[in-house]
């Protein structure tokens, strides 16, 4: 009689699939992985927070080469004069760290409040505003770290019970 295969059944054989053993320089670079896999997420959990940063960084700067490129009239002469104004402030802070981070931007703005006065006044009150923010906020905590060391009933020297 024929036997009549059937597509779905198992052949009797059985097929066994041995893994062979790994190797020392399979082994190896399987530790070098595991070592190497807290920075490398990290890295990439970086790169990810960058990119876009950089992505609109790069298009900043094509977008200012556009600008330079077809600049309005007489925007390079004050650019220059700008410059030299931060290039001065930069020779007459000698000596001084303090200086050298103070007089070059005081003079460049100086001598960009004479080219664009409107954007000058506009940009001196939100920089108040700011500044006297920022001493407010500063006092608060001056305040409160004051309160807390030194006004306790045991430090107060012309408290009641001490006199």
């Amino acid at each position: 009689m024929k036997e009549i295969l059937s597509l779905y059944s198992v052949p009797e054989g059985q097929s066994k699939y041995v893994e062979e053993p790994r190797t020392q320089l399979e082994e190896s670079i399987s530790h070098l992985r595991q070592y190497c896999e807290p920075y490398t997420s990290w890295c990439q959990e970086t790169y990810s927070q960058t990119e876009p940063k950089m992505q609109s960084l790069v298009q900043w700067g094509l977008d200012s080469y556009e600008y330079l490129q077809n600049a309005p009239p007489g925007f390079l002469p004050r650019l220059g004069v700008i410059g030299f104004a931060g290039v001065v402030g930069l020779l007459l802070a000698r000596g001084s760290k303090i200086k050298k981070l103070v007089y070059p931007p005081s003079f460049m703005g100086l001598a960009a409040s004479l080219y664009y006065p409107q954007q000058a006044i506009i940009f001196a009150q939100v920089s108040g505003e700011k500044l006297y923010d920022w001493g407010l906020r500063g006092y608060i905590v001056i305040e409160d770290l004051w309160k807390e060391n030194f006004q306790k009933p045991g430090n107060v020297k012309n408290s009641p019970g001490n006199k």
